[in-house]
């Protein structure tokens, strides 16, 4: 779960950097008065979310068949004790 977060973060990161290139060069307009950042912010995630989506696909895969794993051996766990009754 750590590697996704890091990669979903570095993939915001790379977005972010290049949208602020792209408006610090005039590419893309500046946001209205002293909102360039939250403008840029705004933008980055919107463009790296579906970025995230789609390149990650095989992490979130690998994560969530991880957890599925987990849950159940904590059910097998919790039906094994409830099945002892006080011997």
């Amino acid at each position: 779960m750590l590697r996704y977060t890091v990669l979903r973060l570095g993939i915001f990161a790379g977005c972010f950097l290049a949208l602020w290139g792209l408006v610090y060069v005039g590419a893309l307009p500046r946001g209205l008065g002293d909102s360039n950042l939250l403008w840029v912010l705004v933008l980055s995630i919107v463009v790296s979310a579906p970025l995230s989506f789609v390149l990650l696909r095989g992490q979130r895969d690998e994560m969530s068949a991880e957890i599925v794993g987990k849950v159940d051996r904590a059910k097998d766990r919790l039906a094994e004790n409830r099945s002892r009754e006080d011997v």
